[in-house]
């Protein structure tokens, strides 16, 4: 339980941190408790479009998105991990501000208000504005000898039809380093992984994936932290690389910190384990 005062946020989880990613979405909640932040999960969400809907029918993807922020009550921001919901929600908020015809159709259709007010924020600006003297009090773990590659991928930095919006360099290098650990920035941090080429042209994905890599292993770091779960797959499956680095899910190194005990059901999930690099450093038993 948190010692502290309760803050309530929504919450959308997104398709990825449900399923193939559900332990960064088990090490989100764990920390996210600690922190005194109540992440309250959307009741009855769908998919956010994602990059299938985009591409086969822009008005579906609209309207996927848009049902989502629908369900969204008024006063709290909403909560994304995933950078790719962040975009895809964010930009139909845009496209509804700029369109109150189809605003007025997809409210009729859902029957319920569609926010252009609501606040659409990455989990990193939740702990960047309302965590950060959370966090020292809070913290269980140091982190001290962990050389870590912050990740972030392509969607978080800067996309062009939203370059106007919160972005979030640096945040992952800040929290991170305050809890010990050492930031390697002499790697690539926002080059593509390739994203959903994985699906179709995995061919194409590889090289992609091996330049981060051993971008990372050039740089000597232990691992890469991201802040994508569709980048934190790629890394991990497509990789072809001979030496294979761990790659964590934010919320996983996060939770570590904070003092978090259940970590074997999330580490198991790895393709790459995580447990002999933590080992060596004495961050777990």
């Amino acid at each position: 339980m948190s010692n502290f005062e309760q803050l309530d946020f929504s919450y959308f989880p997104g398709c990825s941190l449900a399923t193939t990613a559900a332990e960064s979405n088990a090490s989100l909640m764990k920390a996210a408790r600690v922190l005194g932040f109540n992440l309250i999960e959307l009741e009855d969400w769908n998919c956010c479009g994602s990059s299938s809907a985009q591409t086969l029918c822009k008005d579906l993807a609209l309207g996927l998105a848009a049902r989502n922020l629908s369900l969204a009550p008024k006063g709290r921001p909403l909560v994304a991990m995933c950078p790719r919901c962040l975009l895809y929600l964010r930009r139909a908020q845009a496209r509804l501000r700029q369109d109150p015809e189809t605003r007025r159709e997809l409210e009729e259709r859902w029957q319920r208000p569609i926010p252009l007010d609501l606040e659409i924020i990455h989990f990193l600006e939740v702990l960047s504005r309302f965590g950060l003297d959370r966090l020292q009090q809070s913290v269980k773990r140091s982190l001290k000898g962990l050389r870590f590659v912050p990740y972030y991928g392509c969607t978080i930095f800067r996309p062009p039809d939203l370059d106007r919006e919160k972005q979030y360099q640096g945040e992952m290098e800040n929290i991170l380093a305050a809890l010990g650990a050492e930031p390697i920035i002499g790697a690539y941090t926002h080059r593509c992984c390739g994203s959903f080429l994985s699906a179709t042209d995995p061919e194409l994905v590889t090289p992609l994936v091996n330049e981060i890599i051993d971008s990372a292993v050039a740089a000597q770091a232990h691992c890469l932290v991201t802040a994508c779960a569709m980048c934190q797959l790629n890394l991990e499956i497509r990789g072809t690389s001979r030496v294979k680095l761990p790659i964590f899910h934010f919320s996983e190194v996060l939770a570590l910190a904070l003092g978090a005990e259940d970590y074997e059901a999330w580490f198991i999930r790895h393709l790459v384990d995580p447990r002999p690099l933590l080992q060596g450093l004495a961050l777990v038993a």
